[in-house]
C-alpha cells in the first residue's frame, strides 16, 4: 500500500465515521503528531550524520561507543538534555526569553505544510506554496532577535543582531533564486512545480539561469541557517554561543533542533524546486530507463535528493573557514544580489522566448 492510498483511506474513514468538523480536528491532530515525530527523528539522524561526516572528513572515528558504531550517541545526548535543569538567569525578560525557542520551532513546523514528501503526501497544497514558505521562514528571525534581546547578555544581543543582518540580507538572493523556477514553471504551487519536472529536472532543462540560481540558493540557504562558513551569529571563538548563550536544557535543545530541521527544510525546498522533488530521474524518450526509475518509490527519491543537499551543506562547514561579518555582507550585496537580479532578467527572456527544454 502506498502512502497516498493510506492517506486517502484514513481521510475517507474519518469522514464516514465522524462528524466532518470532528474528523477535520482529528486529521489536524494526526498531522501534528506525525510532524513532531518527524522532527524528533530528523534531530537524531541529522546530528549523527553531522558528526559522522565531520569525522570522515577529518580522518577520525567520531562517536563509536554508545550502540553499534556509535549510532545511539544522539539518543543519549537527547536524554541528557531532557533531564537537564533549565536555568533562567536573573534580570532577563522571562516572557520573551521563554517564547523565543518556541517561536523558532513553531515556524519550522509551519514551513513543512506545502512540502511534498512523496507522491500525494502533502499537508497543504496551497496555491501560493512558494510564497507561503518565503513569508513564514522570514518569521524565524523574530525568535532569534527575541532570544538575543531577552537574555540581557551582550554576547547574545550581538549574535542576534548579526543573525538579523545576515538572514535579512541573504533572503533577497534566496528569494530571487526561487523566482527563477517560478518564472520557468509559471506557478507558485509546489505540486505544479514538481509536475513541471516530469520530463526533466529544472536544474538540467532550465539552462544556465537554473544552474546559477541553484548555486546561489545553496549559498544563501547555508547563510540563512547560520551554518559555517556563515555562522557569525554563533561564532564560538567570539560570542561563546551567540544568541542562545544563556539557554540550557530543553530550551537550548529547541534551538538546536530548529537549526537542523531548518537545514532539512531548505534542502527539501531546493530538491523540490531544482531536482524535481519526488519525481524520478527521467531522460527524454528513454522509455526503458524511465520505466526502471519509476520503480523506485517517490519517498526514496525525495529524501535521497534532500539528504544529498544536506551533505553538501555539511561539506561546506568542514571545508571553508568562517567569514568576517563585513565579508559576509559584501558577498551578498556586492556579488550574489546583482548576479541574482541579472539572472532574473535572463530567465525571463528565456521563458518568454520558450528557449528552455
Amino acid at each position: 500500500m502506498s502512502f497516498e492510498t493510506l492517506a486517502n483511506w484514513v481521510h475517507n474513514w474519518l469522514y464516514e465515521t465522524l462528524h466532518p468538523t470532528v474528523a477535520l480536528l482529528v486529521e489536524f491532530a494526526i498531522v501534528g503528531v506525525l510532524i513532531i515525530g518527524l522532527f524528533a527523528v530528523l534531530g537524531l539522524v541529522l546530528v549523527m550524520m553531522e558528526r559522522k561526516v565531520s569525522s570522515w572528513m577529518q580522518l577520525r572515528l567520531g562517536p563509536n561507543r554508545i550502540g553499534p558504531w556509535g549510532w545511539f550517541q544522539t539518543v543519549a545526548d537527547t536524554l541528557k538534555l531532557i533531564v537537564k535543569e533549565g536555568m533562567t538567569p536573573n534580570n532577563v525578560d522571562k516572557l520573551l526569553f521563554n517564547m523565543a525557542p518556541m517561536l523558532v520551532i513553531v515556524v519550522s513546523m509551519v514551513i513543512m505544510a506545502p512540502i511534498m514528501f512523496a507522491k500525494g503526501i502533502q499537508i497543504w497544497d496551497i496555491n501560493i506554496g512558494v510564497l507561503f514558505v518565503a513569508a513564514v521562514s522570514s518569521l524565524s528571525i523574530i525568535g532569534v532577535l527575541m532570544a538575543g534581546w531577552a537574555s540581557n547578555n551582550k554576547y547574545s544581543l550581538l549574535g542576534a543582531m548579526r543573525s538579523g543582518a545576515q538572514i535579512v540580507s541573504y533572503e533577497l538572493s534566496a528569494g530571487l533564486s526561487i523566482l527563477v523556477i517560478v518564472v520557468l514553471t509559471g506557478s507558485l504551487k509546489m505540486s505544479d512545480i514538481v509536475m513541471a519536472q516530469a520530463d526533466g529536472w529544472w536544474l538540467f532543462k532550465g539552462h544556465v539561469p537554473a544552474i546559477i540560481a541553484f548555486v546561489i540558493f545553496i549559498i544563501a540557504a547555508t547563510a540563512e541557517t547560520n551554518r559555517a562558513p556563515f555562522d557569525l551569529a554563533e561564532a564560538e571563538s567570539e560570542l561563546t554561543a551567540g544568541f542562545h548563550t544563556e539557554y540550557s536544557g530543553m530550551k537550548f535543545a529547541l534551538f538546536f533542533l530548529a537549526e537542523y530541521v531548518n537545514i532539512f527544510v531548505v534542502c527539501a525546498i531546493g530538491a523540490t524546486l531544482f531536482l524535481g522533488g519526488w519525481m524520478p530521474f527521467h531522460i527524454g524518450n528513454w522509455e526503458g530507463f524511465n520505466h526502471v526509475m519509476d520503480y523506485i518509490p517517490s519517498s526514496v527519491w525525495f529524501f535521497g535528493k534532500t539528504f544529498l543537499l544536506i551533505f553538501v551543506i555539511m561539506w561546506f562547514r568542514w571545508t571553508f573557514p568562517r567569514l568576517r561579518i563585513d565579508q559576509l555582507l559584501s558577498l551578498e550585496w556586492k556579488y550574489l544580489l546583482p548576479i541574482s537580479m541579472f539572472n532574473i532578467l535572463l530567465v525571463t527572456i528565456i521563458a518568454l522566448a520558450g528557449w528552455h527544454f
